[in-house]
């Protein structure tokens, strides 16, 4: 751990995307300081006729899905990027403009419009990994897609339109922002010291211990030290690994069974369905040399203090720098000691 006091404002360097994160925990030092309220939810039927992403259903684009049982993949009905696109650029003074060809695809996780993933039972996440190392592994095959982005919005707040639990792939022609940023922080790592760069990390957070949230043979669960978001997490496996498809069958349940941990820890945590954005974050796929890249799957929840009490990004940290007042030791024994069993099973236990 640096040496530095940390009940007083104080700068995390995120190692990842070469940036700094502004932590003031002076300002709140308990993880919730207003009320904390349980939510009154509206019951999801396991079947909704409205539903375009139910089996048997019309979309909205007019396509009918079939009866599927587990899993289904489509593309998007309203992509947001297009396959009928070149790369041509056109400048002019300062501006500019470049083609962005791709592809989008929804995957339904599940038939039952009444779950979320941390509602679903592990053999159905491991099937729901299985789908993604299937779809990176044939996306990756277009030598013109140069990254495939996995991700899942989850609630309305995160921009959800649908509550049937699903995700989304989007890939495209060129390595977006994000993914650019982290690759070459663990490429120079990788290159000058022949280590991952979150391998290393990972030990020093087993060491420390303080910011673990969960873990298994496999995988561990953390809040980062340069965290942004209040709950936000990462799950890193302790193999080196470049992307979904390197993961063994072993990995594949792993990885599904700490989903479902951190998952129903965060509906436990205000007892009401969770939102979040979670995005899997891996190598591109333009067959450069990416040894340094270690996989890792990151979770972004909005809400502070209550199910109703949102963190938003405004004012300095939409002018200035990211910040937080809770800090990732505080975030994470928060999340560690609540239960692994979901609230609606503990009251239906009970």
């Amino acid at each position: 751990m640096p040496s530095t006091n940390f009940e007083k404002p104080h700068k995390r360097y995120n190692i990842l995307t070469d940036e700094w994160v502004l932590v003031s925990p002076h300002r709140t030092k308990r993880p919730w300081q207003g009320k904390v309220e349980d939510v009154d939810e509206e019951q999801r039927p396991q079947y909704d006729p409205k539903c375009y992403l139910c089996p048997g259903n019309e979309r909205m684009g007019g396509a009918v899905n079939p009866q599927y049982k587990d899993t289904f993949v489509f593309q998007n009905d309203f992509a947001a990027l297009m396959e009928d696109q070149g790369t041509a650029e056109v400048s002019e003074g300062l501006l500019r403009v470049q083609e962005e060809r791709g592809t989008a695809r929804v995957i339904c996780f599940s038939p039952d419009h009444s779950l979320t993933m941390p509602e679903m039972s592990v053999d159905a996440l491991a099937q729901v990994v299985k789908v993604w190392k299937r779809e990176f592994a044939d996306l990756a095959k277009d030598p013109q897609i140069s990254n495939v982005q996995i991700f899942e919005n989850k609630g309305p707040i995160m921009g959800c339109s649908n509550p049937h639990p699903h995700g989304q792939i989007w890939a495209q022609s060129s390595v977006p922002n994000e993914i650019a940023k982290r690759t070459a922080t663990q490429v120079k790592h990788f290159a000058e010291t022949g280590k991952s760069l979150l391998g290393e990390y990972l030990f020093q957070e087993l060491e420390a211990g303080e910011r673990i949230v969960c873990e298994n043979d496999y995988f561990v669960c953390l809040v980062p030290f340069w965290a942004v978001w209040p709950y936000e997490t990462m799950i890193v496996p302790r193999r080196h690994f470049q992307a979904v498809t390197d993961m063994t069958e072993q990995e594949e349940l792993a990885f599904a069974e700490i989903l479902s941990k951190i998952t129903i820890r965060y509906d436990n945590l205000f007892k009401c369905s969770f939102p979040y954005s979670a995005g899997m974050q891996q190598r591109p796929t333009d067959d450069q040399d990416y040894s340094g890249w270690h996989f890792h799957y990151s979770f972004y929840p909005p809400l502070l203090r209550s199910a109703t009490v949102k963190k938003f990004m405004v004012g300095y940290e939409m002018f200035a720098n990211p910040q937080r007042d809770i800090t990732a030791e505080m975030a994470a024994k928060t999340l560690r000691e609540l239960p692994e069993v979901h609230y609606k099973q503990a009251m239906h236990a009970g």
